[in-house]
């Protein structure tokens, strides 16, 4: 898997690859290219056996503070119809490569989290934050709809439909505190142990059952639109197939060996 990328920062190390927008002078905005770069890199991670799961980062004490002013937001009130209808759906193809990598994903927050810092939080498996992060889907606050790469889709899934209409009817921040106590948040922890926190949980998954987490991520993500009749013949499927896997296999002879199994992700 590559970490030689040039928009954001990328370190691949025991499984686990960390991950974090570069420009903490202005509070890590995305431009057009860290965009398309974190989409691509996130597509190429699904074909990736290297990489167990993604640990996305704060930079300089905030997130992101989502689409760049002058870089992003300025050109788009030039753009004609068809090249604005080009970015939003680049936009939501990051979403769509963050659920589809097959890697669990956790971010962790730090101060501010807005507009698409708040989607890729949003978009993310697990979420841990200390308690100054302010998480904020802002798009009305700039004229637009709030729903944005997926927001009315996964936010209200998350933390319950009438929560997600008032932060995306405001535009106000979600405060760390709110965050937990809606299930936004796994947990919040304070700043300075808010990495090794959200290490922690990567590590533990990166030593887990690999093929298997990449099965509930993605039943996680296709029993959205699903019966719960198809729902649940899906998870028979899936289950079957993952008991033809030789962690299974290791799993149970651990077991009867009084060991604690070793996963090898087959």
């Amino acid at each position: 898997m590559r970490s030689d990328v040039q928009h954001f920062k990328c370190e691949i190390k025991d499984g686990i690859a960390t991950v974090a927008l570069d420009r903490p002078e202005r509070k890590n905005p995305l431009t057009f290219d860290s965009y398309a770069e974190l989409r691509d890199w996130f597509r190429d991670l699904h074909y990736d056996d290297e990489v167990k799961a993604v640990v996305f980062l704060p930079n300089g004490g905030n997130f992101s503070s989502g689409g760049d002013v002058h870089d992003i937001i300025g050109p788009l009130t030039k753009m004609t119809m068809k090249e604005l209808l080009t970015f939003t759906r680049m936009t939501g193809d990051l979403v769509k490569a963050m659920i589809g990598c097959g890697k669990p994903i956790i971010s962790a927050v730090d101060g501010i989290c807005a507009g698409a810092g708040a989607i890729i939080a949003m978009a993310s498996d697990l979420r841990v934050a200390t308690p100054e992060a302010k998480t904020a889907f802002l798009f009305n606050r700039v004229g637009l709809a709030g729903c944005d790469m997926g927001a009315c889709a996964i936010l209200p899934r998350i933390i319950g439909q009438g929560r997600a209409a008032e932060l995306l009817y405001l535009g106000r921040a979600m405060s760390a505190e709110e965050g937990q106590a809606w299930g936004f948040f796994n947990s919040v922890v304070p700043a300075d142990e808010l990495e090794a926190t959200a290490q922690k949980l990567a590590a533990k998954i990166a030593a887990g059952p690999n093929f298997a987490n990449m099965m509930t991520k993605t039943m996680l993500a296709q029993e959205w639109s699903m019966s719960l009749e198809q729902a649940i013949e899906a998870e028979a499927q899936a289950q079957a197939i993952c008991m033809q896997g030789q962690d299974f296999h290791r799993a149970y002879h651990a077991f009867v060996a009084k060991e604690k199994p070793v996963f090898e992700g087959d």
